[in-house]
């Protein structure tokens, strides 16, 4: 038969595998860290020291004019892209929902393509603009 401790009834005693588990992740990140800097190797020079953008050398000025339609797709295709996250769980539970669910899909379904159809008739999608 089992016979409880009163130490074991603190509520900190049923937390002490994660905090080991966090102080072990902490003491492993540091000693990664520091056992790399400590062996690795010190060659300083400008060329290691300057930006890295995409393995190309960093040229011309950061704050030069930027087209809008970038942006605008990129919004776009998050926006699209969210939806898709929102019909996911409707595909898991198709048989459990019924009718019901398959309506208000279709309902949401129709109100995309309403979107997509602005889009595509404000000529949002048009590259040679």
């Amino acid at each position: 038969m089992y016979v409880k401790k009163p130490f074991m009834n603190s509520s900190l005693y049923d937390f002490l595998p994660i905090l080991m588990q966090i102080a072990f992740c902490a003491i492993f990140v540091f000693a990664t860290v520091f056992v790399s800097k400590a062996l690795g190797p010190k060659h300083r020079s400008s060329r290691k020291e300057a930006n890295f953008e995409c393995g190309l050398d960093p040229i011309g000025n950061a704050r030069s004019p930027f087209p809008v339609k970038y942006f605008l797709i990129a919004i776009l295709f998050v926006l699209f892209d969210i939806e898709i996250v929102f019909m996911y769980p409707w595909a898991i539970n198709f048989k459990t929902i019924g009718w019901d669910g398959l309506l208000k899909m279709g309902g949401f379904i129709v109100l995309l393509l309403v979107g997509y159809l602005y889009i595509v008739k404000r000529k949002a999608l048009d590259w040679e603009k």
